[in-house]
């Protein structure tokens, strides 16, 4: 399928979409031999189960949620809480770099609309997320600025009106049906694109495009691959 109207802006999640959200790896290289073997892995679930459910509540500082999502995951396996070491996860968030092709793909991408991000993330840490990720964005929207975090409808509605866009004017691109695509569909997105990074289940039935490789996605607007000659 090609997109056969251009849209006013492709927007896209960041974290886990074009960049690679390491925070697993990070929290187990932080807490090292204090996170043992046979609690790593449900710590690790646990973990992430409670930052989406510190996001439905009241607005804090992302830095804040990752803090509390770990202080819930110790209690809940038993492990001592470090203040210090939450603090740690959360400032090397601004070293994680794209996943591969997604640089290419993004500046293709941008000689035909512009871009986009809406991010779950603090603006500091989101501008430095999206210069590693070196291709040009029109706007960087931010769970600072929205006041809220996706799946949050409000988070929608603002970008809509940060944009001066209507739900059909915009594409969004995202690896979350959870965090995106399930709120996107319920604002009236219609063209979305699903870009199946292997961490959550396809729900084929919210209507978007499905792709595995980033540098599909100018396809969909009529442009050429990225590596293409």
């Amino acid at each position: 399928m090609v997109f056969e109207t251009k849209p006013k802006f492709v927007t896209f999640d960041m974290n886990g979409t074009l960049i690679k959200f390491a925070i697993n790896d990070t929290m187990r290289d932080v807490l090292g031999e204090r996170l043992p073997a046979e609690v790593a892995d449900e710590y690790l679930r646990i973990c992430k189960a409670y930052r989406i459910d510190e996001c439905m509540g009241a607005y804090k500082p992302f830095h804040q949620i990752v803090n509390d999502s770990m202080e819930r995951a110790s209690r809940k396996v038993g492990l001592e809480f470090r203040a210090d070491e939450a603090r740690e996860v959360y400032d090397r968030i601004p070293s994680w770099g794209p996943y591969p092709g997604v640089t290419a793909a993004l500046n293709r991408l941008a000689e035909a609309v512009p871009l986009v991000i809406i991010t779950n993330s603090d603006t500091v840490v989101a501008e430095k997320l999206a210069a590693n990720l070196q291709a040009p964005f029109a706007d960087i929207i931010t769970a600072e600025q929205m006041g809220c975090y996706k799946p949050r409808l409000a988070a929608f509605e603002y970008m809509f009106d940060k944009l001066n866009v209507t739900p059909d004017e915009i594409v969004h691109v995202s690896a979350s049906p959870m965090y995106d695509h399930r709120p996107a569909a319920i604002m009236g997105i219609e063209k979305k694109v699903y870009v199946d990074r292997g961490f959550e289940h396809d729900e084929y039935w919210l209507g978007y495009e499905r792709i595995t490789d980033i540098s599909d996605l100018p396809v969909l607007f009529g442009l050429p691959r990225p590596d293409a000659s």
